[in-house]
């Protein structure tokens, strides 16, 4: 099974889309039982929120389920465990390496994946949920197709 986590700054806007858009990937391919799949904060600011209302509308409107979520920070035991940490931005990956040098050897940018590297931009300060979301959906989707490549 591989353990992938997606990390954004406060765990309610760009981390729990990428998960549920992840999850709901994995479960249309029926390979649900070869993934683990989770999201986190890489800071402590919203934990205990639900997913940002504009995140939900997004994840709503193109059909991705969207369950109770409360918003955590990644501990350093979740690093261990976690096979891939999948960070938004360079300021995520900064915050993971406070919390765990092991954290650190094992993230790269979502954007690795279909977006040539670039990061994704934190909708809560540009408003731009959709284009996030669409950055999202296509960068989930090469990953799966990585991960999964072969196999």
């Amino acid at each position: 099974m591989i353990k992938v986590c997606f990390i954004c700054h406060g765990n309610i806007c760009r981390s729990p889309m990428a998960e549920f858009v992840f999850a709901d990937l994995v479960k249309k391919a029926g390979l649900e039982s070869r993934f683990d799949i989770s999201s986190a904060a890489a800071s402590d600011e919203s934990i205990g929120q639900d997913v940002y209302p504009s995140s939900k509308r997004c994840l709503k409107a193109h059909g991705v389920p969207c369950p109770t979520h409360v918003a955590h920070k990644l501990t350093p035991k979740e690093a261990e465990e976690c096979d891939l940490l999948l960070c938004m931005d360079s300021r995520n990956l900064r915050y993971l390496a406070w919390i765990s040098p092991l954290a650190s050897s094992k993230a790269v940018f979502l954007g690795e994946y279909g977006l040539n590297g670039a990061e994704i931009e934190d909708p809560w300060y540009t408003g731009d949920f959709d284009g996030v979301y669409d950055q999202i959906e296509l960068c989930c989707k090469e990953l799966l197709r990585t991960l999964t490549a072969g196999k």
